[in-house]
């Protein structure tokens, strides 16, 4: 935790406190410092999202987690967050607040065996420092390994202690999906597993939009994507994260990709109001 650089919204490094599983960021969509709990240390994830900001990454899973580890950082971490100095020697002015606790990091975290025991070291280390009831406790996801059981009791945990998903779901088309996240799941496999990740524990839905060679995405997915949330009439969603890029890409399609006008977020986002859903845009 020697680290004196001030953190950055546009940087999220994975080892900004100099540790394994811990870190922290600046958050734009949690609004103010963000703790990360990263299980893929090893940059392997399940996807391969073309807007991804991690160096390296591969295909595959979360390593074996030391979860007697990652406890021991988080609460080194929150420690520090709390009664020492870090929020005044890396935080800037106006951010200087514990947004929440996210389960995230360099893959999808739900591909960790131990998912369920980081939720309960994560919840435990809440009620220690006091701080249940008063910050969010996320986990972000694609939502990919839903069926699984071992993920079932985890969400269902985060469930019971006020935590909430966030579920990405970037494209409507397939054939942009594939390019986009690299998989091939059908609309109808997501929607079964949102409403698994719905029902156990409040889920949004999570979107990142860009231009593409210059060009946003068009009527055709605009229109499928607004036509698959009109089919979520018994997922009770509490609603959409729509979000541009901030962090640039490390993925080799990087110079391809571009910045949405705040003005395209917001009547994309208006055209998702009109069918009684809420949005949050985060440019």
């Amino acid at each position: 935790m020697s680290k004196t650089i001030p953190l950055k919204i546009t940087d999220h490094s994975r080892d900004a406190a100099g540790l394994k599983y811990v870190y922290p960021v600046i958050s734009r969509r949690a609004g103010g410092v963000s703790v990360g709990v990263n299980l893929n240390p090893n940059n392997k994830c399940n996807w391969r999202c073309v807007y991804c900001q991690v160096p390296e990454l591969s295909r595959g899973n979360a390593p074996k987690i030391d979860v007697t580890q990652l406890r021991a950082e988080l609460d080194g971490f929150l420690r520090d967050l709390l009664q020492g100095d870090f929020m005044q020697r890396r935080v800037p002015e106006g951010a200087r607040r514990i947004a929440d606790i996210a389960i995230s990091g360099n893959g999808e975290p739900t591909s960790a065996r131990a998912f369920p025991d980081v939720v309960e070291a994560i919840v435990e280390a809440m009620r220690e420092f006091e701080l249940a009831g008063k910050i969010r406790f996320t986990l972000i996801t694609n939502g990919s390994l839903m069926g699984r059981d071992y993920v079932q009791r985890g969400i269902a945990q985060m469930g019971e202690h006020g935590g909430e998903v966030w579920f990405k779901f970037d494209r409507a088309l397939p054939e942009l999906r594939r390019f986009i996240n690299g998989t091939a799941l059908s609309n109808q496999h997501i929607a079964e597993n949102l409403k698994i990740a719905a029902s156990l524990c409040p889920t949004w839905l999570q979107t990142c939009v860009f231009t593409l060679d210059g060009e946003p995405p068009g009527k055709a997915e605009r229109d499928a994507y607004l036509g698959f949330l009109s089919e979520l009439a018994d997922t009770p969603i509490q609603g959409v994260l729509l979000y541009g890029l901030a962090r640039e890409s490390m993925q080799p399609e990087a110079p391809r990709l571009g910045k949405l006008p705040a003005v395209w977020l917001e009547e994309f986002a208006e055209a998702i109001r009109k069918r009684k859903i809420a949005v949050k845009v985060s440019l």
